[in-house]
């Protein structure tokens, strides 16, 4: 089981983030948002998350003789998660570091001038400024930022993890035994 969590997480873990720092690179330098968007990150979270399915059928189909129960599902997917989470947060932190941590700079940035071109007031503008501020000084801390970008990722996989213990539980769905016909 440990080898599948390790392989199978190492590989969710540099499949998200390397899709979604790609991302990052394509709207900053491309000039196209979508590339940055949150619909389009948690869209390659469920994408990558969706090694869970695969290793729990495998674990299931390969090492149990197509039985598993619910909590040795979940353990593997919980084990995935875990280990995706750590190569995230480990490729993020090689990134800002990098790139001369500049991102926490560009997006409180991108904050503010949306706030001032969606015609914020003076005070709603100053209360938007304090803030990012706050989340800048609040960033520099790599103990608050580690947590942080850990839960980017991690409920995505607990999630799945969920529904996969659940679904792989039945021994039935997406069985590789083939079925035998009485004629």
């Amino acid at each position: 089981m440990k080898k599948i969590i390790l392989v199978y997480g190492s590989i969710t873990g540099a499949v998200i983030i390397l899709s979604m720092t790609l991302g990052i690179y394509v709207a900053k330098y491309g000039g196209n948002a979508f590339f940055a968007s949150e619909a389009l990150g948690y869209s390659i979270m469920l994408i990558g998350f969706s090694m869970i399915f695969v290793a729990t059928k495998k674990y299931r189909d390969e090492d149990l003789g197509g039985i598993i129960k619910f909590g040795t599902a979940l353990k593997i997917g919980l084990g995935i998660s875990l280990m995706a989470g750590i190569v995230y947060v480990i490729v993020w932190e090689i990134n800002l570091y990098l790139t001369d941590y500049e991102f926490i700079s560009e997006y409180t940035n991108s904050i503010i001038n949306s706030a001032r071109e969606s015609g914020a007031s003076a005070q709603e503008l100053e209360a938007t400024i304090e803030q990012m501020e706050e989340m800048k000084r609040k960033y520099d801390n790599l103990w608050y930022r580690l947590p942080l970008t850990f839960t980017e990722i991690f409920p995505v996989g607990l999630l799945l993890s969920l529904i996969s213990a659940a679904l792989f539980r039945n021994q039935n769905f997406l069985s590789s035994q083939k079925e035998e016909t009485t004629a």
